[in-house]
């Protein structure tokens, strides 16, 4: 889930029965505000589905990826969170495909059809390790420059993205702000209600909480109850959730669900190869390049006061603020067509 310095001031293709809500796309592009009207939860229907998925080899790993769009068409990277996947876009992408884009959506390390190469690569999960899987992508995919848009540590990923490597982001969609992790900050205590909002992160910092992330049932179970909690108007039904639990299946998925949380509390190292690049990340770097962040209304980790505010000073190239109502931490997939018209708009900053 995201970074807990948003609780307060920041530090730290198918188609689909969404392509014919295609026609209001066109009419809020012109009409574009800083905050977005009321969306109201998507229930998945039909259960649309990214067909065939690709694989590339990309750096340490053999990355699984949806696509949809023309093959020629400028690049769009949709990047999923936890306890989430790539079926967070399955209503977006038709959506962006169908204005021209192509739309590349990976499954992040640990999950779905993502594999590291070398069984004796260390799985590491801090911020660093999946924004240069990132990179190794689009290297492997000979993709210059992508719209990055993405939520929870798919927003975390393109954030680091933007701010380090500003010539490979044309733009940037980013739910919650700015995600960057800041080691030191977060060693500081939270509210206690916020606190109580990450009771897995302190669960998954316990071997009961490791034994529970390598039982299948627990860990669906788990994430069953994340998604309950945090996306709380959302009417999605068992083959929704039974869809996206697949690619826990991974054999590598609970190791770095581990290392990723435990490593933000500073209670799990990172490896000295990514030793330089935290360290630029650690002097909190801003994002120059445009950028629309979102904030979802009902999603309990949105920063106080929901207004885009506690994260302002981070974005200086040209920006927008839009607030969803109604809307949950799965922004993506409760509203798309919010999303996919974020991703439209960032693109004409």
């Amino acid at each position: 889930m995201i970074d807990r310095r948003t609780f307060g001031k920041v530090v730290g293709l198918a188609t689909g029965a969404t392509v014919a809500s295609l026609a209001g796309l066109e009419q809020a592009a012109s009409a574009a505000r800083k905050a977005a009207p009321p969306s109201p939860a998507v229930t998945t229907g039909p259960h649309p589905s990214f067909g065939s998925l690709k694989q590339v080899k990309a750096g340490l790993l053999n990355i699984g990826y949806a696509e949809a769009g023309p093959a020629r068409g400028p690049v769009v990277i949709c990047l999923h969170g936890w306890p989430y996947d790539i079926h967070s876009f399955v209503d977006v992408a038709p959506q962006l495909a169908a204005r021209g884009y192509r739309v590349i959506v990976p499954y992040l390390r640990g999950h779905g059809t993502t594999r590291f190469l070398s069984a004796k690569t260390f799985r590491n999960a801090q911020q660093s390790a999946i924004a240069l899987d990132i990179l190794a992508l689009m290297d492997a995919l000979r993709i210059d420059q992508a719209v990055l848009a993405g939520f929870d540590w798919g927003s975390r990923t393109a954030d680091i993205i933007a701010a380090l490597w500003p010539e490979r982001c044309k733009a940037l969609v980013s739910v919650s702000g700015y995600l960057i992790t800041n080691l030191e900050a977060n060693l500081a205590p939270l509210p206690p209600k916020a606190e109580y909002a990450w009771w897995y992160q302190y669960y998954f910092a316990t071997d009961r909480g490791r034994q529970a992330m390598e039982d299948r049932d627990k860990r669906n179970g788990l994430a069953r109850l994340v998604w309950d909690t945090v996306s709380p108007t959302w009417d999605f039904d068992d083959a929704t959730f039974e869809r996206t639990a697949a690619a826990f299946d991974n054999p590598d998925y609970a190791a770095i669900v581990l290392h990723n949380y435990r490593w933000r509390l500073s209670l799990a190292a990172g490896e000295r190869r990514y030793d330089a690049v935290e360290r630029r990340l650690q002097a909190r770097p801003h994002i120059k390049v445009p950028t629309i962040t979102l904030d979802a209304e009902l999603d309990p980790f949105t920063a106080a006061p929901g207004d885009g505010s506690a994260y302002r000073e981070m974005f200086t190239g040209a920006y927008e603020h839009r607030t969803l109502k109604g809307i949950g931490h799965n922004l993506p997939q409760e509203a798309p067509t919010a999303f996919a018209q974020a991703v439209v708009d960032a693109d004409r900053l």
